[in-house]
């Protein structure tokens, strides 16, 4: 669906993690239909260049509000000066690949913190707002690997199965016409955060250098092989 096919003029949405990729692209898409957006990262420099960019498809409608949506008193002084939300997009994200048993306790932490903590923390604030004004929309990334097993990011598939149990709590209805919440689960997408050295094709001795990417077909077949045995 293209942005001119709905117009939501008027409505405030704030993105978080949409100083790029991503979240970037759906503030895109709400600036073209309309909205007043308030773009939101942690460092200035990135979402300023961002706002920039985007408010030139609507002069004078785009925010960039900097705060930190795993920390419980930034996100309440960040959300103080963005307003009340009637759109909210929780996108903030991050990846950490090893296998499970190598996997580190801190970046588990940093995991949870940045896409499970994060969406409490923003949409329990945002929602009592709704709440009070009887209207609103959150929206959540989660990921297709929520229903996915791939190899090296156990943690990360965690926590999108988490966030959307976290989602199809928001939606049971203890008041009526207060909104509603959703997920969104995107496939693959190339970003700087998901480049990086592809896995061994088999179980490499220690020290042996991986081999080079199968074609797709033949990836399946690898994994399905693995799970089986």
């Amino acid at each position: 669906m293209s942005a001119s096919s709905f117009d939501i003029t008027g409505a405030r949405a704030l993105v978080t993690g949409s100083s790029q990729g991503i979240g970037k692209a759906l503030a895109r898409s709400l600036v073209e239909a309309g909205a007043e957006v308030v773009l939101n990262a942690r460092r200035p420099e990135p979402l300023e260049a961002a706002r920039a960019e985007l408010d030139e498809l609507g002069p004078g409608r785009v925010r960039a509000v900097a705060f930190d949506v795993t920390d419980e008193a930034d996100v309440c002084r960040g959300l103080a000066e963005v307003g009340p939300v009637d759109i909210l997009v929780n996108n903030a994200g991050m990846q950490r690949r090893a296998p499970l048993p190598d996997f580190p306790t801190a970046d588990f932490d940093a995991l949870m913190a940045t896409k499970v903590r994060s969406v409490f923390l923003v949409s329990r604030e945002v929602r009592r707002g709704m709440i009070e004004r009887g209207r609103g929309k959150i929206i959540v990334i989660a990921s297709v690997q929520s229903e996915l097993a791939r190899p090296a990011i156990a943690p990360y598939s965690a926590t999108k199965g988490a966030v959307r149990m976290l989602v199809k709590g928001m939606c049971v209805p203890t008041w009526p016409g207060t909104g509603s919440a959703s997920t969104r689960s995107p496939r693959a997408i190339s970003r700087p955060s998901s480049r990086r050295p592809w896995l061994p094709t088999s179980r490499s001795p220690p020290g042996s250098k991986p081999a080079l990417r199968p074609a797709a077909g033949d990836r399946w077949k690898i994994w399905r092989a693995r799970c089986s045995g």
